[in-house]
């Protein structure tokens, strides 16, 4: 296995936990935990111990994960393509967020309160725009998913997230770390580094 899918997953998702690397990156645990155990001995990543503990990347794995992909999109020549499906994503990105506002803040005589979830004729509305959202994003994802095949984990995961919110779990919308949301800000992510762009 290269460094990359392990160590690019670290890199968009931030200090977390082996369970979500695992997911994240669609490998097994024990082959996660043995591939960032090595890239702990490299000196790539660090593991912090305790209840609040994880895995982070060092500022050579940031480097290294830099080095990776940029040399993964030359291999492609497909940076126009992923350029292209970046711009789409950025006019989709403002909408998004628009939603996960609107979920957790509902207009009550006009002023935006706490939404408790209580209107569920509110929360059905939400919910069909972000199914609509994900309709549009599906192209971007299927854009980018041919350009770098790596890009396709995003869209079985954003697939995942709304198919539970929509089966009544609503918090996978933008409540869970395995949330619509969390998966998009990933993505976002994702892209930036991808591209070499700053956020």
């Amino acid at each position: 296995m290269t460094d990359l899918p392990v160590l690019h997953t670290l890199r968009c998702l931030g200090f977390t936990d082996l369970d979500r690397v695992a997911d994240a990156a669609g490998l097994t645990t024990p082959d996660t935990e043995s591939r960032l155990i090595d890239l702990a001995v490299d000196g790539l990543v660090t593991r912090t111990p305790g209840a609040f503990g994880g895995w982070g990347l060092t500022e050579a794995g940031k480097a290294a994960d830099a080095r990776l992909v940029a040399a993964e999109l030359d291999a492609a020549g497909t940076r126009r393509e992923v350029t292209a499906a970046f711009e789409a994503f950025l006019v989709l990105n403002p909408e998004l967020l628009d939603l996960c506002t609107a979920w957790h803040l509902r207009p009550v005589d006009g002023v935006p309160e706490t939404n408790d979830h209580t209107d569920t004729a509110y929360d059905a509305r939400v919910l069909a725009r972000f199914v609509d959202l994900d309709r549009r994003a599906a192209d971007v994802c299927a854009a980018l998913t041919a350009a770098l095949p790596r890009f396709g984990r995003y869209r079985g995961r954003l697939t995942a997230a709304l198919d539970l919110a929509r089966a009544g779990k609503r918090e996978h919308l933008a409540d869970t770390t395995t949330s619509y949301h969390s998966v998009w800000f990933q993505l976002h992510e994702d892209l930036l580094v991808t591209l070499g762009m700053p956020r």
